[in-house]
């Protein structure tokens, strides 16, 4: 089954910094493209964060490309979000999202995976 399990989030003030964990369950391969969306407070949509895609490049957003750094560990199949400086507009809910899923050929197939997020709260 597919899983994405997030943690990391907390309470922080502005300038401070947190990392975020992915963790992906073995039916998410871990060749997948796996990244982290921001859902602000009161739900208005999702907006990406940074991913990084099955051939290492990496799309993050404006506000992200200075402060976060987005990397993975294969060997534990999981993705990470270091973040740095943060100010009282990255406060959040952070999803980790996959874009595949392994088959039993040991191939991957398309198909979009979230987690259920970690609260980001920054504080002035």
């Amino acid at each position: 089954q597919a899983q994405l399990v997030e943690s990391g989030g907390g309470s922080v003030q502005a300038g401070g910094s947190l990392k975020l964990s992915c963790a992906a369950s073995p039916y998410i391969s871990a060749n997948c493209g796996m990244g982290w969306y921001r859902q602000a407070p009161g739900g208005k949509g999702r907006e990406l964060v940074a991913f990084m895609y099955r051939n290492g490049t990496i799309t993050s957003s404006d506000s992200a490309k200075d402060r976060f750094i987005i990397s993975s560990d294969k060997s534990k199949n999981t993705r990470s979000l270091q973040m740095n400086n943060l100010q009282t507009e990255d406060t959040g809910l952070y999803l980790c999202a996959s874009d595949c899923y392994l088959t039993p050929m040991g191939g991957v197939a398309d198909a979009y995976y979230w987690g259920r997020g970690t609260q980001v709260t920054v504080s002035s």
